[in-house]
């Protein structure tokens, strides 16, 4: 078990394309944990381009009523919908605890972005049914798979 919040473990595995793109095919419902409503933040131009693409994003940060326009809540089990992909924008010692909020809701994935992975906890969601991926950017994924140009991530 890592003891420092800011060292993260690199993804013990993670799905082939052909997974990830099924993944973003069938997402609808994102609960992105730790959204930011700074639109300087990573995770909030993240959940601004999921939105613009379509998706319905939930915001999940108890220190906010509202972000990017969207009822922002407390914790996974405050939300009322379906979520088919937990977003992760946490530190790594936060991931325990969230991925077992994404078990006990039924979500269908989770998602660590970008610098982040948690064996113990990755193995813990994939023996719950849940599909894992680590260490990843949902906004990069998707633009790659759409075949869009990354040089610029912003926007």
């Amino acid at each position: 078990m890592m003891d420092d919040k800011t060292r993260c473990e690199m993804p013990d595995a993670n799905p082939p394309d052909a997974e990830i793109q099924e993944i973003l095919n069938a997402m609808k419902n994102i609960a992105i944990v730790g959204l930011s409503d700074n639109p300087e933040r990573d995770s909030n131009d993240v959940g601004a381009y999921l939105k613009k693409n379509g998706y319905r994003i939930i915001p999940v940060n108890p220190n906010h009523k509202e972000i990017l326009g969207e009822k922002s809540h407390p914790d996974l089990a405050s939300v009322p919908e379906k979520i088919d992909v937990v977003d992760i924008f946490r530190t790594v010692d936060a991931i325990p605890k969230i991925v077992d909020e994404a078990i006990a809701v039924g979500a269908g994935t989770v998602w660590m972005q970008l610098g982040l992975a948690h064996h113990e906890s990755a193995e813990k969601a994939r023996g719950a049914g849940l599909k894992v991926v680590q260490s990843k950017c949902v906004k990069i994924e998707h633009m790659r798979m759409q075949g869009k140009h990354q040089f610029n991530i912003k926007g």
